[in-house]
């Protein structure tokens, strides 16, 4: 897989006010970043686990933990679909 490495500067205070080393920062920036493009569905679910760095099993936890749906399909859209519009 080819990768590319982007580098963001943040204060420090941030890491001790949020009570995570600069690794545990960066892994949890990834996982919201992904939660958040699934819930507005600007991505995939294959594709937020996989910027998220976790399998989809994982992902999906992770979802739960943001109180967000593993389903991008609100109950209006199920009935339609359902309906045949």
């Amino acid at each position: 897989m080819d990768m590319v490495q982007v580098s963001i500067e943040l204060p420090r205070e941030v890491f001790s006010a949020l009570r995570k080393d600069p690794a545990g920062f960066v892994r949890e920036m990834r996982v919201a970043a992904a939660v958040k493009w699934y819930e507005n569905r600007m991505i995939s679910q294959s594709k937020a686990a996989e910027i998220a760095g976790l399998s989809r099993a994982e992902f999906i936890k992770a979802l739960n933990q943001f109180k967000v749906s593993p389903f991008q399909y609100d109950s209006d859209e199920i009935v339609a679909e359902v309906a045949g519009r």
